[in-house]
C-alpha cells in the first residue's frame, strides 16, 4: 500500500523548484531527506523495530 505525503504548498513549491534545479525527482529528494534524518536520529527506526520484535518474542515465550 503506497503512502501519500501531503506537504504544505510553500514547502511543495520549494521542493519542486529544487528538484527542477538539480534535475532530480521530488520523490528522490524526499527519500534522501528521510534517510538523512534517520542517520541523524538518536534511535534509528530499524533498531527500534528490532527491539520491539525481541520484546514481543519474549512476551510470547513467557505466555507459553
Amino acid at each position: 500500500m503506497a503512502m501519500t505525503l501531503r506537504l504544505p504548498d510553500d514547502l511543495d513549491a520549494k521542493l519542486t523548484e529544487r528538484a527542477r534545479r538539480e534535475g532530480r525527482s521530488k520523490q528522490e529528494l524526499a527519500i534522501e531527506a528521510i534517510r538523512d534524518a534517520q542517520d541523524r536520529a538518536e534511535l534509528k527506526v530499524d533498531d527500534v523495530l528490532v527491539e520491539l520484535m525481541d520484546s514481543d518474542a519474549e512476551i510470547l515465550d513467557y505466555l507459553k
